[in-house]
């Protein structure tokens, strides 16, 4: 049996048809990291059409307060940036967009990770709360947030003084599409995602002609051999019980076969769980680059941050109370509890910034038959999208909207 009442239930399914076309709306459009002016100018205008005074906060943040009298105040987020690939769904809204990265390229955007699910399933339950007011008390902070893929956003909100703009709440709440089979959910009890480093290191070294290797310090060998000694940080550095990914994103050196260039450039991206094994792989990376430098008569590299997510904690307690709630509003089935995930969110950042619980969930947005198959296509691929978009949206409201109510509800 459903724990939210019949007329936003009926409501919800009403408004179905409009809320698939805002979904397509922003699929179609979406923007890089930190540059979500149009989808900000959408999202506020959609808040103003329901008597609500949105606040532009951490530079294309929306934020929107909606008060309905005495009693809790709690605060749902929903991403909004997308990512530079080329969109292959062969959708007919499929995206078209292009957008510049920071280095000047040009690039298509796609929303690849599924937030323009997370700003329309938002939207709504901004709309239903507000049309809704009889059926609950207090005050729901609705934080439309840029630049999650870069970890920006979350920082940039809280640092335009997100807190002391907007009430601060008691509980923060936030949901994410995954290539499960729609209509399930998934939910994990204290540690929910994992932190994450991510670094570009410069090798410097001396150019020459290939035919004159004795003339150079090849950044390139140099390279090779720092890469092949970092993949032994997780396997001979780390406990075997204890999670750590090392993966090199990116290598790049030279212009031209016969010349040894002056320097190289790689990417590490780190994943960790535990703040204690996160300084360890930190500090063996950073020995490792600089003993290689030393073991080629090289220059100390350059280590350039290029950004940090912090820990995705699920409040123990929050989070039990909210899947017992998930079990009944969708059926015991429908509900799993998960183990933490390797990927990242800076999500945890609004909790973790007051002192507050906060939970995160995944929605399904699969097929079961493509699921089974293992043929869902995951998160950031060219290929996502949902299979069942009514499905995707309306569980995503409804897990929206048990988690607020269960506190605010009259």
């Amino acid at each position: 049996m459903s724990t939210i009442a019949p007329a936003l239930l009926a409501d919800l399914e009403e408004g179905m048809e409009a809320l698939e076309e805002l979904y397509r709306e922003f699929h179609r459009d979406p923007e890089l990291s930190m540059q979500e002016h149009r989808t900000a100018a959408r999202i506020a205008e959609r808040l103003r059409g329901w008597g609500l005074e949105p606040l532009t906060v951490g530079g294309t943040g929306v934020v929107a307060v909606i008060e309905n009298g005495p009693g809790p105040v709690l605060a749902y987020r929903a991403d909004t940036d997308g990512l530079p690939i080329t969109e292959d769904t062969g959708l007919p809204y499929a995206s078209e967009a292009t957008g510049t990265l920071p280095d000047g390229t040009l690039t298509r955007v796609m929303h690849g990770c599924g937030h323009d699910m997370h700003i329309a399933a938002g939207l709504e339950i901004a709309r239903l709360l507000s049309a809704h007011r009889a059926l609950w008390r207090g005050t729901v902070v609705m934080l439309f947030q840029p630049g999650e893929e870069i970890a920006a956003g979350a920082r940039a909100m809280l640092d335009d003084g997100l807190w002391d703009r907007v009430p601060a709440p008691e509980a923060v709440y936030g949901q994410h599409v995954s290539p499960f089979p729609a209509g399930r959910i998934a939910v994990a009890s204290g540690t929910a995602m994992s932190m994450a480093d991510s670094l570009q290191v410069t090798l410097h070294g001396r150019q020459a002609h290939s035919s004159r290797p004795e003339e150079a310090i090849d950044p390139i060998v140099q390279g090779a051999f720092t890469i092949a000694r970092l993949q032994t940080v997780v396997s001979r550095e780390i406990r075997g019980s204890d999670m750590a990914v090392l993966t090199i994103g990116r290598f790049a050196g030279g212009l031209k076969e016969n010349i040894i260039p002056d320097t190289a450039v790689f990417t590490v991206n780190i994943r960790t769980q535990d703040e204690k094994v996160r300084a360890r792989v930190n500090e063996c990376v950073r020995r490792i680059i600089s003993a290689e430098a030393a073991a080629s008569g090289a220059p100390e590299p350059t280590v350039e941050k290029l950004y940090e997510f912090p820990r995705c904690w699920n409040d123990p307690a929050e989070t039990a109370a909210l899947e017992a709630l998930f079990r009944a509003e969708l059926g015991e089935d429908r509900v799993v509890s998960s183990p933490p995930v390797a990927g990242s969110e800076d999500f945890g950042a609004f909790a973790d910034s007051l002192g507050v619980p906060g939970v995160y969930w995944f929605t399904g947005s699969s097929s079961a038959e493509r699921h089974a198959a293992g043929e869902a296509a995951g998160n950031h691929s060219p290929f996502f999208a949902p299979d069942d978009v009514p499905t995707t949206l309306g569980t995503a409201v409804r897990t929206g909207l048990t988690a607020l109510l269960h506190r605010a509800g009259a």
